[in-house]
């Protein structure tokens, strides 16, 4: 079950860490591509009670793992749910994170197994895989000026930040036909410039 079979619509995800602009971006070029623009977690009515409960600052006793098998059940609902009907129904799909935020939090940040987080997005994702992941980098000190009121994974500390930075940083390289990294501290129209043409060049979508 890949979104490259013939007739499927093509699958983007942006990445990055907090105060990236993914949001932004991702409202952008689905507007762009006439596609479905969606995010994780939060893109299915159950998605949105576990986003309450992961970002909610209140569950500071939430276990690392607990964390993880979380996020898999929203990315497994989400899957279900919208990124594969509409993929097989010949649309895009444009999300505000997937699989890749779980590697770089759960294993990278929270320091569980790569391996496990890894097997537990397999299980949740079904072979829907993006076709091309955005990860979107700006330097710390600017993340942190963009950031008013923090939810719980904002606020746990300069140190896991860098680890989910490293992280995100290592995922790139080790697969670079199917992520695409982008300095995302000019403006807004830059840096959609910049989303709009790697998409053209490497999924021949868009202007």
């Amino acid at each position: 079950m890949s979104a490259e079979s013939a007739g499927r619509g093509r699958f983007v995800a942006f990445e990055g860490g907090e105060a990236s602009g993914k949001s932004t971006q991702a409202v952008l070029l689905a507007a762009e591509l006439d596609a479905v623009l969606t995010r994780e977690p939060g893109g299915t009515r159950l998605g949105a009670t576990i986003r309450g409960l992961v970002l909610d600052p209140a569950h500071e006793s939430l276990s690392d793992r607990a964390e993880a098998l979380l996020f898999a059940a929203d990315r497994a609902q989400h899957v279900h749910e919208v990124i594969a009907p509409a993929l097989d129904a010949g649309r895009h799909v444009v999300s505000d994170r997937f699989a890749g935020s779980s590697f770089a939090y759960q294993a990278f940040g929270r320091r569980l197994p790569l391996a496990e987080v890894t097997a537990l997005s397999e299980f949740a994702v079904d072979g829907w895989w993006p076709d091309l992941t955005i990860l979107l980098v700006v330097p710390p000190e600017l993340a942190d000026a963009r950031l008013a009121d923090r939810d719980r994974m904002e606020g746990v500390g300069a140190e896991f930040h860098r680890r989910v930075a490293d992280g995100f940083e290592a995922l790139a390289a080790a697969d670079p036909d199917r992520w695409a990294r982008i300095e995302a501290t000019g403006s807004v129209e830059q840096v959609a410039a910049e989303v709009r043409a790697v998409v053209q060049r490497r999924l021949g979508l868009g202007r």
